[in-house]
């Protein structure tokens, strides 16, 4: 995974106001968390990191005034509605260094039954690996899997120098039975009920050859 350039400004103000000129001027607030240092506070050019940051572990080369750190993302802050990011936390890293992270599982394939549920009980896990080479996503793959298929996290193939974090035995995928639809009751015939007079048909009429003779 080829870490992506994007150049940052030290800042100096912070608290909220502080915060919404930065986003007024079309940038990000971000800070640099790394190991022994103190977090390093910095902004980062709007359009540039929506287009860079789309998910947590992407790589990233910052460039503060001509120092690079090469940096994970760890954590991205969104606007709930319009999605535009707000703030992002960034992992100092090393080259050749082990880190541990969690990565999306994605299911593939299709099962024996297409109309049985595939349940994800686990949407990502957690692996060490090399910060230059974290996987962007695994696949469960369930082509052919029948009713009562499980998939455990064992059952996903790592690519080499990545270390299984989670507990190998847990469950990852399950496919059940489809639901049977409930269709309720079934709607009252059309029939004459017994002992009603047939449409058109007076109650004396009814009535009638229902007497004793």
């Amino acid at each position: 995974m080829a870490a992506k350039t994007l150049t940052a400004q030290r800042r100096t103000e912070f608290g909220k106001g502080a915060a919404r000129r930065i986003r007024a001027a079309h940038q990000v607030p971000a800070v640099i968390y790394s190991n022994g240092t103190e977090p390093l506070h910095v902004t980062l050019p709007g359009h540039q990191t929506m287009m860079l940051v789309r998910t947590v572990n992407a790589l990233l080369d910052i460039d503060v005034q001509g120092e690079t750190h090469l940096t994970l993302v760890k954590d991205v802050q969104r606007n709930p509605v319009t999605q535009l990011i707000e703030h992002v936390d960034l992992q100092g890293v090393r080259r050749g260094e082990k880190v541990t992270v969690d990565v999306l599982v994605h299911v593939i394939g299709e099962q024996a039954d297409p109309n049985a549920y595939v349940n994800l009980d686990q949407t990502s896990i957690s692996v060490e690996a090399d910060a230059t080479a974290i996987p962007e996503a695994f696949e469960a793959d369930i082509t052919g899997r029948e009713v009562g298929d499980h998939l455990y996290v064992s059952d996903l193939v790592l690519p080499a120098g990545v270390t299984l974090v989670t507990d190998p035995e847990t469950l990852l995928v399950n496919i059940s039975e489809p639901a049977v639809q409930d269709l309720g009751e079934e709607p009252a015939t059309e029939e004459t009920a017994e002992g009603q007079p047939a449409e058109g048909e007076t109650a004396a009429e009814g009535a009638e050859g229902t007497s004793a003779e």
